[in-house]
């Protein structure tokens, strides 16, 4: 895993240009420490920052073809590199390294743009083709890997992350107040949009096309799609759930054998889930590596797994590595954790993980299998049970049975939505009569969500004009998304939504490389994907059994308490982090006073004031209030890490 950065465009004399690229690349340390690359040529600058995992030795970006007439540098892994590799030599191409990176050059020569379709990976890659003076960019197809660009100066900039185009552009240090909004709405800012004016990012399963004019052309390659409703299973061709869970069990294993592909050791997260424990499972019955496992215990039994990762380690027989994390420590370490991720949070879910990767970097490993993206292929959340049951109330909605079956999600919430059954049919009942929308799944946590819009400033909220999140992000979904299934509806939404925006960059991506981690996601194999997304809604879900077909799937490898476990979503505390026996941390004092706040221009002083005194009391008990507090106060961090250090930069050099 590394860190890429670089340009398109006019060119300096090649000195000036490297100290250009060192400045953009050097941002990215923490992604690859272990070297710097760079090339430069006539309008253009590639800088790589690497991380060894694959060719120790020989391996070092940017790599070029024969003729020195391709290059690329590349975030990643391409995990069917070996494959590719004797397919292209049986082709005449010659390779003068043994890493993944080369088969990106001859795979470009031999397919051209459609290139990126061969790749079985997560990456992030900028590749130059000097003939023509063409440089294209492109991300793998579910946007595990990062990549922002930029156009300023003559130029098109692009980068990992924004602070590596921030060194070079920091008049783009901007809070654009659509990314804001986006964020506060459905978790994260909705690709291309980030928090930055002028900086956009590239999105999942896209490719870029930058002509030596400056034309660009944008294509996407891939996307989540799924058949007409009733037409899963003839698409697919399975008579019986048993024949789709053995192709399922042989994907599965396929897609861990090949993430397993290194040359350092591999490790694996363990939460004791069923997601993270059949990838361990896997990994130790059907290939020869020796998996570590790591867990993330906590002191709240609310989010505490610590007797199930036992469970597992016992039955595995696995080194196991533990690390208790405490309130305390997610507060400290949430600023560092913000300036990574460069964007708000709602949740802190992410800086356990970000702690947990410092555990994994002091024991020797680079690499960890996650279990993340289970739930999203595999309908694992109680949104989409909770959705199927509002379905079945909205059919007769003054029945009063019907929302009963409600009461049998959330469990493991100590302060349950369900938990009284007038609330929950008020709240969940809303929109019952929307229930063919698309968003129908998401419309109540996104109104849940966009209660914090509440407390932005006047003048921000007058800057957007009038702004409806349902109808904007349904303008953004597929033509032919009503003629799917109702999940398959449910599951696009929530795959281009929480998983791309927030889960796969701020718990994936950026907690991992903040300790130059690479976490690696056999469950977003997009073989698997396009297998899973053919099936029929009623083996994913059956009555209200969530992955039920994963389930089958795995049955055999995990002990019963493990593949008959209800979903139980990772979560960590969020306002208590940051107050100890009702006094704030120092930050958070200075951050969310009035005068910081009335300065900055995004809230309404008063109105957090007085969300701030209901934390400080310990009052804030439900979705709303937290998700609020944490998303002004990652915003405010934001603010002070990125927009007004950098003002403060410029004005001392001025």
């Amino acid at each position: 895993m590394c860190g890429i950065a670089g340009f398109h465009g006019r060119c300096e004399a090649s000195a000036a240009a490297r100290s250009t690229l060192e400045a953009m690349i050097h941002t990215l340390h923490h992604r690859g420490p272990d070297g710097y690359g760079f090339h430069v040529g006539d309008g253009i600058g590639l800088a790589h920052a690497r991380l060894s995992i694959i060719d120790l030795a020989t391996g070092a970006q940017p790599i070029h073809n024969e003729h020195g007439t391709v290059w690329t540098v590349f975030n990643g892994e391409v995990f069917n590199y070996r494959e590719l590799r004797a397919q292209l030599e049986r082709q005449g191409h010659r390779f003068y390294t043994q890493s993944d990176t080369e088969v990106i050059v001859h795979l470009y020569e031999q397919h051209g743009d459609t290139f990126v379709e061969q790749l079985n990976g997560q990456f992030a890659i900028a590749l130059w083709d000097a003939t023509r003076r063409r440089l294209l960019l492109a991300r793998d197809r579910t946007g595990i890997r990062p990549l922002f660009r930029a156009r300023a100066a003559g130029r098109l900039w692009f980068g990992s992350e924004i602070k590596a185009l921030l060194a070079v552009l920091p008049d783009l240090a901007t809070l654009d107040p659509l990314g804001l909004v986006q964020t506060l709405s459905y978790w994260g800012p909705v690709d291309p949009t980030t928090l930055f004016q002028g900086i956009q990012s590239l999105p999942a399963g896209h490719l870029l096309a930058v002509e030596a004019d400056g034309r660009e052309t944008m294509t996407r390659y891939w996307d989540w799609r799924f058949p007409n409703a009733g037409a899963e299973s003839g698409a697919h061709g399975h008579g019986s759930i048993e024949a789709a869970a053995e192709e399922l069990r042989a994907l599965l294993v396929d897609a861990v054998r090949l993430q397993l592909r290194a040359d350092v050791p591999v490790g694996a997260y363990l939460s004791g889930g069923l997601d993270s424990s059949g990838i361990v499972a896997l990994a130790s019955r059907f290939t020869n590596t020796p998996i570590r496992t790591f867990g993330i215990t906590f002191a709240e039994a609310e989010f505490d797994e610590s007797a199930h990762q036992e469970a597992m380690v016992r039955h595995l027989g696995t080194a196991h590595t533990t690390l208790r994390c405490t309130a305390r420590d997610i507060g400290e370490v949430f600023p560092t954790l913000v300036r990574h991720v460069e964007a708000p949070l709602l949740r802190t879910a992410a800086a356990p993980l970000m702690l947990l990767s410092r555990r994994v970097r002091e024991t020797g490993y680079k690499v960890v299998l996650t279990g993340e993206g289970a739930d999203e292929v595999f309908a694992g959340y109680d949104l989409f049970k909770e959705a199927k049951v509002r379905r079945f109330w909205a059919r007769q909605p003054g029945s009063r049975l019907r929302p009963r079956l409600l009461e049998r999600l959330y469990g493991y919430l100590d302060a349950s939505p369900v938990a009284h059954a007038a609330l929950a049919q008020s709240f969940f009942g809303k929109g019952l009569e929307a229930v063919d929308r698309p968003i129908f799944a998401h419309a109540p946590r996104w109104t849940t969500a966009q209660r914090a819009l509440r407390f932005l400033s006047p003048e921000l909220r007058a800057s957007l004009g009038p702004w409806d999140p349902l109808a904007w992000y349904e303008q953004r979904l597929p033509a032919d998304i009503g003629s799917w299934s109702p999940l398959a509806r449910d599951q696009y939404v929530e795959a281009k939504s929480l998983l791309a925006a927030y889960l796969l960059p701020a718990q994936g991506d950026r907690a991992g490389m903040a300790h130059s981690i690479e976490g690696r996601f056999p469950y977003l194999d997009h073989r698997l994907i396009e297998f899973a997304n053919r099936l029929p809604p009623h083996w994913k879900i059956r009555g209200l059994r969530e992955k039920y077909v994963l389930r089958r799937a795995l049955d055999g490898l995990l002990p019963p308490q493990i593949l008959q476990r209800t979903k139980q979503p990772y979560r960590a505390p969020d306002h208590q982090s940051f107050f100890h026996q009702g006094v704030p941390l120092d930050y958070v004092a200075d951050l969310l006073g009035g005068e910081r706040i009335r300065a900055a221009g995004y809230f309404d002083a008063a109105a957090v004031g007085k969300l701030f005194d209901k934390c400080r009391r310990g009052d804030a008990l439900g979705f709303a209030d937290n998700q609020a507090f944490v998303g002004i106060l990652s915003t405010m961090l934001l603010d002070e890490l990125f927009i007004r250090r950098l003002a403060r930069a410029e004005h001392h050099i001025s």
